[in-house]
């Protein structure tokens, strides 16, 4: 005789989705419904025992009534080119009116009394395109580089800003001399104000790149 068709529904009905990282544990939720007017005994069973904590993993679910199972991950190495083989089969049976031992009532169970529902694992990482992901994926290097490009327009403008200052001293020596003579020195330190105000501008705003990115970083850390 064929088994009975499953009278749970279940939520999600197909697959559990595991959302890592996979450094911690990463629970999914499987919701059980029972909408008979019989209570309905349930057991959760998996291929890989030792990855998953299932609570509850069995138990009874009273008529027109619905119970969470929490499906917990263990920690592991995940590898993004292996697809997960795991799977779930959470197996039920309508509860006798008389039961007193669910142990009991499952090992007397008769096969066509049994009925089961089979649910794939998936595991998935966060989105490349989600903030959060983009800003922890900034690494030591990429923060290096822009320290070093910091330093590096810092003491460009200090180089520049020493050569204004001897500029102008000779300017201010020059003043003397025919005004045609004296000109050409004035445009040079004209021109060096204007570099320096433009590296100093684009100093300030890779500091305060750097300051954004190390705020960003600190909050993901904790």
């Amino acid at each position: 005789m064929a088994r009975q068709e499953q009278v749970l529904q279940l939520e999600p009905p197909h697959e559990l989705k595991f959302r890592g990282p996979f450094t911690d544990v990463v629970t999914a939720t499987l919701k059980l419904s029972n909408p008979t007017d019989r209570n309905v005994c349930f057991k959760v069973k998996t291929t890989a025992p030792r990855r998953y904590c299932v609570r509850p993993n069995s138990g009874i679910i009273d008529a027109g009534t619905s119970i969470n199972v929490s499906v917990m991950l263990q920690p592991f190495d995940y590898d993004p080119n292996e697809k997960s083989k795991h799977k779930f089969m959470v197996q039920s049976m309508l509860a006798p009116y008389d039961m007193t031992d669910m142990d009991q009532v499952w090992k007397e169970a008769k096969p066509e009394e049994l009925m089961d529902s089979k649910l794939r694992c998936a595991f998935e990482l966060p989105l490349e395109n989600d903030k959060t992901s983009a800003s922890s994926s900034l690494d030591d290097g990429e923060v290096k580089k822009i320290m070093e490009e910091c330093k590096r327009l810092q003491m460009e403008v200090q180089r520049l800003r020493e050569e204004n200052k001897q500029i102008r001293e000779d300017d201010g020596l020059r003043k003397r001399k025919v005004t045609s003579m004296a000109s050409s020195p004035h445009s040079s330190s004209s021109q060096a104000m204007m570099k320096e105000e433009g590296l100093s501008t684009r100093v300030l705003a890779l500091c305060v790149l750097f300051f954004v990115i190390g705020v960003i970083i600190g909050k993901l850390a904790l």
